[in-house]
């Protein structure tokens, strides 16, 4: 099981759009092969802080997803956000984070 945990701090005036692209990629990505699961939290403290909770079978479901337009899409939310958003990928070998989803989407094909 891999474990990815990805915390975004959205600017205030853009809270509504950000949360509006993160509600409609849960049910799409939940149904891609290898989602175990797959949940967006919000702090309660914090009401522009977000957190994405995704589980995966294998690295190479993983990796599908990482490659595919709706990660594409989550990436493409960072101008909504006050700083780079937060990755980790929790495995059994350790933890990695941003960098493990940059080589991911460099790799061509599946």
């Amino acid at each position: 099981m891999i474990v990815v945990r990805i915390t975004l701090n959205v600017r205030a005036e853009k809270q509504m759009e950000l949360l509006q692209t993160l509600l409609s990629l849960i049910e799409p990505v939940k149904k891609e092969k290898g989602c175990k699961s797959y949940a967006i939290f919000c702090d309660i403290k914090d009401k522009n802080s977000f957190c994405i909770m995704e589980e995966w079978t294998t690295q190479k479901d993983l990796n599908r997803h990482l490659k595919s337009l709706r990660f594409g899409v989550l990436l493409g939310t960072k101008p909504l956000l006050q700083k780079p958003p937060i990755v980790r990928i929790h495995t059994k070998a350790g933890v990695q984070g941003m960098a493990a989803v940059e080589e991911a989407r460099a790799q061509g094909g599946e």
